[in-house]
């Protein structure tokens, strides 16, 4: 029986079922379908999926681009270690929400959220346009509006910190707005589910009052006592098993 493609970004047939095997077989990678059986030949997804070798090689290549395959000579195609697959990578990052959930995962996220976000926050204190600040002001009075059950707890929360890597005026810390944002997603999968616990709202007004005012130290440490409660809730779920 042939497999199931994802269907995706509708761009023309060939272009579509290339996108649609990239997401099927990228998720099943990382969720972890072939950590204990080899990863099929290009004919055998071919036979598997119904599609042409073109598509299915067009697909791997991609793959192999994101680091989660290698293909050697007289080896074929197997997948990568976790370690080398491109992290920054939106698709990859998608996946990753699909796995199961890991506290080591969140841990990690969260460890490189504490490097980027407070910086950000700073920088935003100092650089930022009102424009910019306007725009953490939204994603605040979203917060706020999810607080009473008219907007999406979860995207307003993720629209408030990707406004703050935006407000920096740094293209290369607005580059991490994916990462963030999966970082978030599941942070609030955690929170909810050992704790539920929605956003601070005293925690982000402090940041954004800190960047209105322009003060880059008090917006550096109020992002940063933001992120640590997550650190600290991984902490306390580590204690209790």
């Amino acid at each position: 029986m042939a497999g199931t493609i994802a269907r995706s970004k509708p761009a023309g047939a060939g272009r579509n079922l290339t996108y649609g095997l990239l997401d099927t077989l990228g998720k099943a990678i990382v969720t972890g379908r072939y950590d204990e059986v080899p990863f099929p030949t290009e004919a055998e997804l071919a036979r598997q999926y119904a599609i042409s070798r073109s598509v299915t090689r067009e697909a791997v290549k991609m793959l192999t681009a994101k680091g989660l395959l290698t293909a050697r000579p007289r080896k074929g195609t197997s997948v990568q270690p976790a370690a080398n697959w491109n992290l920054f990578d939106p698709d990859v990052l998608r996946w990753l929400l699909d796995r199961k959930f890991s506290l080591d995962l969140l841990r990690q996220f969260s460890e490189l959220r504490i490097a980027i976000e407070p910086a950000a926050a700073a920088l935003a204190a100092g650089a930022a346009s009102a424009e910019r600040i306007a725009a953490i002001q939204a994603g605040y009075d979203r917060m706020a509006a999810a607080e009473q059950g008219k907007d999406d707890p979860l995207e307003s929360d993720v629209a408030f910190h990707i406004a703050v890597l935006r407000a920096s005026e740094n293209p290369f810390y607005a580059q991490f707005q994916d990462v963030v944002t999966t970082a978030l997603r599941t942070s609030i999968r955690f929170t909810n589910c050992f704790k539920g616990r929605t956003a601070s709202l005293p925690q982000h007004h402090a940041v954004l009052a800190a960047i209105a005012a322009r003060k880059p130290d008090a917006a550096r440490a109020a992002m940063a006592e933001l992120i640590a409660d997550v650190v600290t809730l991984i902490a306390d779920a580590d204690r209790t098993g």
